[in-house]
């Protein structure tokens, strides 16, 4: 392979995880806009189109790993490649869970409103400017966007925790409303892991583009200084 064409892998690659993430980007909203206008045909289309994202999650792997075979690339090219490999499948996850709230939506269609839906709707707008913000921070090379994303996730766990609480007040004081308060709450951590996975995504684009390691905490801790259960535990 010469240089010219894996550079043009390169780029094949990153178009390909953004046409990944627009698909999962959609689906998150839909999802989202069927469980508020009670639409079970906009869930059934986010059901329906799982499997384009999954089909695309294959694809990049077997780019990803061809480059990886046939060039033996190093520096911020491994990186790219590594992470990206990562990227792939955080997004195929966040859009499992954008099939869950789908599913959840109709589910609840069927029931009357336990509950005024405030709190979802804000809690998935701030989820879903932070997948946006990841995928732009990663496509622009962003590092203060990236880092952003990661301050934002403490706000969707404050979310997550708030919106618990009130359905657990709402069945101890009714019984009857247990399942759709856990289909609610379930609603809420679908949407809790989604903001994590876009963390996650976040934190690699700090990895690809700066060589510094800032998950569990480890701010800022270079590439170069890593030791072995370092590399191994990225692997």
């Amino acid at each position: 392979m010469t240089e010219r064409h894996f550079h043009e892998q390169l780029q094949s690659l990153k178009e390909r995880l953004m046409e990944m993430a627009a698909l999962v980007e959609d689906a998150i909203s839909k999802s989202i806009q069927a469980l508020v206008a009670r639409d079970d045909a906009l869930a059934e289309n986010v059901v329906k189109r799982d499997d384009a994202i999954n089909r695309l999650e294959i694809t990049i792997d077997h780019i990803s790993l061809r480059l990886l075979a046939l060039q033996q690339p190093m520096a911020v090219d491994l990186r790219f490649i590594t992470s990206a490999m990562k990227i792939n499948n955080d997004l195929e996850r966040m859009g499992d869970h954008a099939v869950n709230i789908a599913q959840l939506a109709i589910l609840l269609s069927q029931e009357n409103h336990l509950k005024p839906l405030d709190n979802l709707p804000e809690m998935a707008e701030i989820t879903q400017t932070m997948v946006r913000e990841s995928l732009r921070s990663f496509v622009e090379a962003d590092e203060k966007l990236a880092r952003n994303v990661c301050r934002r996730d403490d706000d969707v766990d404050r979310f997550d925790d708030r919106i618990f609480h009130e359905l657990l007040s709402c069945m101890i004081r009714d019984s009857a409303n247990i399942p759709r308060a856990v289909h609610l709450v379930l609603i809420s951590k679908n949407l809790e892991r989604i903001a994590d996975l876009s963390t996650n995504i976040a934190e690699e684009v700090i990895f690809i583009y700066k060589a510094r390691n800032i998950k569990h905490h480890r701010e800022d801790v270079p590439w170069k200084d890593m030791d072995i259960e370092d590399v191994r535990s990225r692997s």
